[in-house]
This record gives C-alpha cells, structure tokens and sequence, in this order.
C-alpha cells in the first residue's frame, strides 16, 4: 500500500483550526479553490474538485479529542482503496500543525493524488491564516 504524508505548519490557534475543519460539509470553503463544491448527505460526503472531478467519500470520524477526521473515498478514478486522515495539533500559541495521511492503492494513482494533497495544504493554509 502506498501512502502520502503531509505536515503544513500554520500560523493560526489550532481551536481555530479544527473549528473549521471538524465541519465536513464546509470542505469546499476550507479547501477552497481546490475544491469548489461540497455536498453532504448523512455520512457520504460528494465534493467536486476545480479540475471537473467529482469524488465520493465517507466520512468515519470526526474525533473531538483528538482533533481528527477520518474518511474514505469510495469511487476514486482508478482507485481501489483509499484512506486518509486530516488532524490538528498544537505546536505553541496561535500555531498548530494540520498533519495529512493518506493511504491508497494501487501505488501508481499517487501521482494523481500528491498534487491535490500539496495544492488542498497551501489552500488551507492561506483559508486559514487570513
């Protein structure tokens, strides 16, 4: 299994930032313009991203505690499996860290997915930090 890990650090109080990532529906404003639009229906979340794609995913968890979504894409092109976690941890006073982990098969759509993991971080960070 392959997996892609990113750590952006921001400059924003980590309370603030899972505020707002803890609310899955707002994906498309978090995320924005990477993502441009989000729908959810119970626990199926249908986001569409800028370049047309349209991915369907479950969300697993949205853990208080530990500050951390879990979910998982159920009909990613060429995919077969896919994982990810997005969580917020504090690293001192107004930052936090936005720690991103996902784990996919097969090994070749990583190249299709690592380009939205950076673009989907720096769009966080700047949706964020303002």
């Amino acid at each position: 299994m392959a997996s892609i890990h990113k750590e952006q650090t921001l400059d924003v109080d980590g309370d603030k930032a899972w505020a707002r990532l803890r609310v899955v529906a707002d994906a498309h404003k978090l995320f924005s313009p990477v993502l441009v639009d989000c729908q959810l229906n119970g626990d199926t979340r249908t986001v569409r991203f800028a370049n047309g794609m349209v991915v369907t995913e479950r969300i697993l968890a949205v853990d208080d505690a530990r500050r951390r979504v879990a979910y998982a894409v159920q009909d990613g092109p060429g995919m077969a499996y896919h994982h990810a976690s997005m969580q917020i941890v504090d690293v001192g006073p107004g930052r936090c860290t936005f720690i991103w982990i996902t784990d996919f098969l097969p090994e070749e759509v990583g190249s299709n997915i690592a380009p939205l993991v950076e673009q989907g971080s720096s769009a966080l960070k700047r949706n964020l930090e303002v």
